[in-house]
């Protein structure tokens, strides 16, 4: 034993002796490994003890664990002050207060925010009302008072997740159309923007998840052209001043008649047959709309003889889609800081 204590002590002496003179933490790692490591001098004295007699080994351990934990506080010690002294001559380095400094990374609000925050603004301006409501609706909201009865084939085109056999994740924001009317009588004009769920695969147009804005319109006198007039502003307010807006006859069980909603293709305006936006089209689709159908005016208690309306859906991806010149709509969501700070 007292052999094997001879040569701790001369380890621990020549441990001391290194780490004092270790000018960096590189240097003082490569001093841990040449003593502490599972090659070093203490792994060596460690395989040595199976050579003590059987009495003295468990005593030999306990003396050369005490001996690591010295040495390991020693290595704290020695690592505190190269860290201090780097410190220190930092702070003696001459500092030029004219260098520009970096500048800090800031935040900002999210495209598919902004185009919300956008979209909504320009109804305000024009004396609609903001609405939000809950992102899980009965079904009588979502399909039966939007003149979607239980049979009726256009519900199973919403592929919808329901929650119990009467609750699901909205797939649109039309509820609080509904909800809307029946406490409120006309005239009313209301923009709902949020966020909808259906069961659609991903790709580069089409989320599971994703967010809308619908308005609507209702009081006496209302016609298509007032549709027209609001939408084409919209688009304006997107897109630029250039944009012109078509309708193409199209199907909603809760309006009637329905149209399509197109742009000008923000990035070719039409010019281009080889746009990878639009396809050569010119055009981008944009969502639905029409004039409210009058079964859903008399669901809600208004009386279709005297009272008509517009409204509209639109999917705020598909608007940043045409507004920022995005080619997938994926890239909304991946969370890409670079994209995100492009479109900043």
């Amino acid at each position: 034993m007292s052999e094997l204590a001879g040569k701790l002590e001369d380890l621990e002496r020549r441990f001391v002796d290194a780490a004092a003179q270790a000018v960096d933490e590189r240097a003082l790692d490569a001093v841990r490994v040449a003593y502490l490591g599972r090659s070093g001098e203490v792994t060596t004295l460690r395989r040595s003890i199976g050579q003590l007699p059987a009495s003295e080994r468990p005593d030999a351990g306990k003396v050369i664990n005490a001996a690591v934990e010295r040495m390991e506080q020693q290595l704290d010690r020695a690592g505190s002050q190269i860290e201090n002294r780097v410190f220190e001559e930092e702070l003696a380095q001459e500092i030029d207060v004219t260098f520009p400094s970096i500048e800090p990374a800031t935040g900002s609000i999210h495209p598919v925010r902004r185009v919300l925050r956008d979209a909504s603004a320009y109804f305000e301006r024009h004396g609609f009302a903001v609405v939000l409501g809950p992102e899980v609706e009965p079904d009588y909201y979502n399909f039966d008072a939007l003149n979607i009865p239980p049979t009726h084939p256009a519900r199973e085109g919403f592929d919808s997740f329901f929650i119990t056999n009467t609750l699901l994740l909205r797939p649109h924001t039309s509820p609080m159309q509904i909800r809307t009317m029946q406490q409120h009588q006309p005239p009313i004009a209301v923009v709902a923007p949020g966020r909808c769920y259906r069961r659609d695969a991903v790709d580069a147009r089409h989320l599971f998840q994703f967010h809308q804005v619908e308005g609507l319109l209702v009081a006496e006198g209302i016609h298509f052209g007032h549709l027209k007039g609001m939408l084409t502003g919209l688009c304006r307010e997107l897109f630029g001043s250039s944009q012109t807006v078509r309708f193409r006859p199209s199907y909603f069980p809760f309006t009637e008649p329905s149209a399509e909603v197109d742009t000008t293709c923000p990035k070719c305006g039409g010019s281009s047959a080889s746009c990878n936006m639009c396809g050569g089209s010119g055009w981008i689709e944009l969502g639905g709309s029409g004039m409210v159908h009058p079964n859903v005016l008399h669901e809600v208690g208004y009386e279709p003889e005297r009272y008509s309306g517009w409204a509209f859906g639109f999917g705020v991806e598909r608007l940043g889609l045409a507004r920022y010149e995005v080619d997938d709509i994926r890239r909304f969501v991946n969370s890409d800081a670079d994209f995100l700070a492009q479109l900043s």
